[in-house]
């Protein structure tokens, strides 16, 4: 088993998994983990588990930038792919992922970190939508939320069972 993290979100996960002595600790650039899972990773013994800022009703996540291209990653070679979240951020008021408002942080973040012109233009938004398909099931504190029998997530079934 290996433990890995990547940059974005660093400070904490590698933190965790220091503390709680996962195995095989090694943190990851953010642009590696399609390397990574082609050359590293065996799907039979490979889970993906990443974080959430809110769960909407069907199941799509929001979460740091970045979550969604690993969705995807994860999805193609074979890698279940979990959402780790407190109870509290599910949140049925929003049916899907489409009414999430992204925050996009001011240009001069990315610009006075990269070598480009500061006159490019720039987007940075802060968050990005993970679609309930790439999702294999999301963690609560009150257990894990997996699929329905027609595919789909019960969000709202959940919260009700839980509290």
């Amino acid at each position: 088993m290996h433990s890995q993290c990547s940059n974005q979100g660093s400070r904490l996960t590698a933190y965790e998994i220091l503390t709680e002595q996962m195995p095989n600790p090694c943190l990851l650039c953010d642009n590696m983990i399609s390397s990574y899972f082609a050359n590293k990773v065996s799907p039979n013994n490979t889970v993906c588990v990443v974080g959430a800022d809110r769960v909407c009703a069907n199941g799509d996540t929001a979460n740091k930038i970045g979550t969604f291209q690993l969705a995807i990653i994860a999805k193609e070679f074979g890698v279940d792919f979990y959402v780790a979240s407190p109870f509290t951020t599910l949140d049925i008021k929003l049916s899907s992922g489409k009414e999430i408002e992204i925050e996009e942080r001011p240009p001069g973040e990315l610009l006075e970190s990269s070598c480009a012109p500061k006159d490019m233009k720039c987007w940075n938004p802060a968050f990005d939508v993970t679609p309930a398909k790439y999702i294999t099931g999301i963690i609560t504190e009150k257990g894990v939320l997996r699929r329905s029998e027609d595919g789909s997530f019960d969000v709202k079934g959940f919260i009700e069972k839980h509290s």
